[in-house]
């Protein structure tokens, strides 16, 4: 019995790749900004959650930009893809975890993902299909990430 190689994989997969990579690295770049310039606001949007204990909400809010701008950096550069998909792939579900979570019961909070800035409610409907959108890019990413690894085509950029 003959074995065949598998069908080659062009460039396409590694476009596909890099696409999603900068998107999603440009996203968590730009998600850390206003975070990281009033680290106050966002503990307070934390604390709305009602997910932390008190005493990890003001560790979080200075924790998290920081590990979205690095992550966010990391993808932008292809660099240690592996380990930063994976948790890119943690944080967002456990965001996108933590408001299901409140939209199942009845609260209204802001999602303080791009913005600190004080509203009077937000939009949980549009938060939660908006962020699933990003869990579902993230998921991809991973996906022709693994992919790409997986049958070798990883020459040139990624």
């Amino acid at each position: 019995m003959s074995r065949t190689a598998p069908p080659a994989q062009g460039p396409s997969s590694r476009r596909t790749l890099l696409v999603l990579r900068l998107a999603l690295g440009g996203i968590f770049v730009f998600a850390s900004l206003d975070k990281l310039l009033h680290p106050a606001a966002f503990a307070e949007i934390i604390v709305s959650y009602r997910v932390l204990p008190a005493v990890l909400v003001n560790a979080a809010a200075i924790v998290l930009p920081w590990l979205e701008l690095v992550l966010g950096l990391l993808l932008l550069a292809g660099r240690l893809l592996d380990g930063a998909l994976l948790l890119v792939n943690l944080l967002l579900l456990a965001f996108w975890g933590s408001l299901v979570f409140n939209y199942a019961r009845g609260l209204d909070v802001h999602c303080g993902c791009f913005s600190t800035a004080a509203v009077a409610a937000g939009d949980m409907g549009w938060y939660v299909m908006r962020d699933g959108l990003f869990v579902a890019l993230a998921l991809a990413c991973m996906v022709f990430f693994l992919h790409v690894a997986r049958t070798g085509c990883r020459s040139g950029p990624q």
